[in-house]
């Protein structure tokens, strides 16, 4: 298996590399970044990104939170999960184990696209119990249509280390990056573009991403949601080309009565890169709105 990026080298220049540390948790070495002071608010990546994702909205959310955001496995500076870790619930598991090395416990918490799934397979099963949760273009249905191919496509190419490599190895021509970002709808400037760039170069983070794609199935997941007893804002961005924002209606049907759904008119499926002040602005609303009837209740109620 190929080498995971180089911290010394690939991380020279990471954003928040002041935030960094690195954790020993279920059997596998996590890169972390922890910033800000007060309620602890978790943010979980999607599949192909990484913690860099966060490096415009993390110090504006850190101004009220303590934001805590790791590399998920084989993305980034974080090893690939042994056994069945690479699974939703397998990642909902390791993230359970990360948090409990941490001692952390999230008051709030945030994914975007597959980090959204993650976030409400935890929930679903009792391994976090936020006061509210935001998803940020949630990955939370099985794809359809042509797209329905991807996950056997993408169990194909994970068995072959050799497909990472010409993966990565195409990489260094700067079109398919840009073709990789226009297709999520999204924007980025330079900066970020070069960051992407840098991981889709390392054939470990691409057999990471494909492998994490293999072995996820969205359908349980869609069929529990009703259980998701958390208020949840689901922000869909009206160019997202990845997660098509009518699924945001889909799901919010699917949740009932917690959950409300946010427009981002605009922006594609990397919107919180693209435009973080305003994404910021809405979570802290949410969370502290969330938060209100939660204090107003123990305020409320008598001492046992």
């Amino acid at each position: 298996m190929a080498a995971s990026l180089d911290w010394d080298r690939d991380g020279r220049d990471w954003p928040h590399r002041e935030a960094s540390r690195f954790v020993e948790a279920g059997g596998i070495r996590w890169h972390v970044q922890e910033m800000g002071e007060g309620p602890v608010l978790l943010l979980v990546h999607g599949t192909g990104s990484s913690t860099h994702s966060w490096r415009g909205l993390a110090p504006l959310l850190a101004t009220h939170y303590r934001v805590v955001a790791a590399d998920l496995p084989g993305h980034g500076f974080t090893p690939m999960a042994p056994h069945d870790g690479m699974s939703l619930p397998g990642m909902g598991r390791l993230v359970a184990v990360l948090l409990a090395a941490l001692g952390t416990t999230p008051a709030f918490v945030a994914g975007h696209s597959a980090g959204a799934a993650i976030l409400a397979r935890m929930a679903l099963d009792g391994r976090i119990a936020p006061a509210a949760f935001v998803s940020l273009n949630g990955a939370f249905v099985p794809f359809g249509g042509a797209l329905r191919f991807l996950s056997p496509i993408a169990r194909l190419m994970a068995a072959t280390p050799l497909a990472a490599r010409v993966f990565a190895a195409r990489a260094d021509d700067p079109r398919a990056i840009a073709r990789l970002l226009d297709g999520t709808g999204s924007r980025l400037d330079a900066d970020g573009a070069a960051l992407y760039a840098r991981l889709v170069r390392n054939p470990a983070h691409v057999q990471g991403a494909l492998k994490m794609m293999a072995s996820w199935d969205l359908a349980p997941l869609e069929r529990e949601l009703a259980r998701l007893a958390i208020p949840t804002l689901l922000v869909a961005a009206g160019n997202d080309r990845t997660v098509p924002p009518a699924q945001a209606v889909r799901v919010a049907a699917r949740i009932g009565a917690g959950a409300r759904i946010e427009r981002l008119a605009g922006l594609g499926h990397l919107a919180h890169e693209e435009d973080p002040g305003r994404v910021a602005a809405l979570m802290t609303a949410f969370f502290a709105a969330s938060a209100r009837p939660a204090a107003a209740s123990a305020v409320a109620s008598p001492a046992v």
